[in-house]
């Protein structure tokens, strides 16, 4: 059985090990993310974005809810644990700040603020893996987007409360900026996609926004999720909105091979499951042992569907059934386990694991509330023209 085999059975057989208690208030999960524990035995935390505008903070071992943060006067956009420091956790929100959380403290204030210029609406974010930079996209406001950038050196022991910009910038997106995604081991490299359909690889190391601008490639469609994978993630991937996805090399730029490695206008055409269907995609992780790229999606049931990625296209690995009973909107993978967490419109909370065994419990009913995500997304069809190849 060859490494990417073992993979894919081992995708296959995850069942369910934990499930969240549903709270008081139950609330769609929107965005997922794991704190790097400080030391090996130490305990790592769960972060969730909700739709009722909060943060909430669980036991990554056993999903026991710790505590909630919900001092958000605007829409969440986004939760990230500082790659340093296990107990720093970052949010933005639409009304145009960034801020920085200790989940050892009870309080519902802030230990810093990242504040944008007075017209932004960060609607994403993200911390390069040094956690020296903090990038937030902006909804376009008029004829303005940016792509905002902050000094987060600091955090880790609060050297001071507020934070300006260090800089924006403006000219490569011309409509909403939905995702940025840092590279995973070089913290000068991001790459950001936007309602525009273009996702942009940026060098912040260098002097300009023009400079900076390694490679424009287009998705044809507005981008929902953002991704490197490839070995030493020389390459990105996107899904839209209308779930389609697109796929680049980006180390074949110098070179006279094409970069695109494979575009799926629609994944649901694409990938027909035996007795099921596939109704939506949620985003797309990159396993790094075994080198290859999976997609993750779902049905209004909450059924998962697992895909795997290749340049001659895709093909379902397997479903996760039982766990969720509506549409999942979140996940997180964990290499060191092998295991899935995913969160959903059920406000459920689930880790997965493979060949689990959890005690039998029922279904919570679905949601019939209005997701922001869905509220808020819109799809453009428009056709643009990449600046580059």
């Amino acid at each position: 059985m060859t490494a990417v085999e073992k993979i894919e059975e081992q995708l296959a057989s995850l069942s369910i090990a934990k499930r969240s208690t549903l709270l008081e208030e139950p609330a769609y999960l929107l965005d997922i993310d794991v704190s790097q524990p400080a030391q090996p035995e130490s305990s790592r935390f769960v972060a969730v974005s909700c739709s009722n505008k909060s943060i909430r903070v669980y036991n990554r071992e056993t999903l026991s809810f710790l505590r909630e943060y919900s001092n958000h006067p605007g829409i969440l956009n986004g939760v990230r644990f500082a790659h340093t420091c296990d107990s720093t956790v970052f949010s933005a929100c639409s009304d145009g700040t960034v801020k920085c959380w200790d989940i050892r403290l009870s309080t519902q204030k802030a230990v810093q603020v990242f504040h944008g210029y007075p017209s932004n609406v960060l609607i994403s974010f993200d911390i390069n893996c040094s956690d020296t930079i903090l990038c937030a996209g902006t909804e376009k406001v008029e004829k303005d987007t940016f792509l905002v950038f902050w000094d987060a050196r600091g955090v880790a022991n609060c050297a001071s409360t507020s934070k300006e910009p260090l800089g924006v910038y403006s000219e490569s997106h011309n409509d909403d900026i939905t995702k940025i995604c840092f590279h995973p081991v070089k913290p000068n490299l991001v790459v950001s996609g936007s309602t525009d359909g273009l996702v942009n690889v940026f060098d912040i190391n260098k002097d300009n926004e023009d400079d900076a601008l390694i490679s424009t490639c287009n998705s044809d469609s507005s981008v929902s999720f953002i991704g490197w994978s490839g070995k030493d993630y020389k390459q990105v991937y996107c899904v839209t909105h209308d779930e389609g996805f697109c796929w680049w090399d980006i180390a074949q730029l110098d070179t006279e091979d094409p970069i695109t490695l494979l575009h799926v206008v629609d994944v649901r055409e694409a990938v027909r499951p035996e007795n099921d269907s596939l109704h939506y995609l949620v985003g797309g992780l990159y396993h790094e042992k075994a080198d290859k790229l999976f997609l993750i999606g779902g049905t209004s049931r909450g059924n998962i569907h697992l895909m795997s990625c290749s340049t001659n296209g895709l093909s379902l690995v397997g479903t996760l059934c039982r766990g969720h009973s509506a549409p999942v909107r979140s996940f997180y993978w964990n290499l060191t386990d092998e295991s899935l967490l995913t969160g959903g419109e059920d406000a459920q909370l689930l880790l997965w694991k493979p060949g689990a065994a959890e005690r039998a419990l029922a279904k919570k009913a679905s949601m019939k509330i209005a997701s922001s995500v869905q509220k808020r997304v819109r799809v453009h069809k428009s056709c643009l023209k990449s600046r580059k190849r």
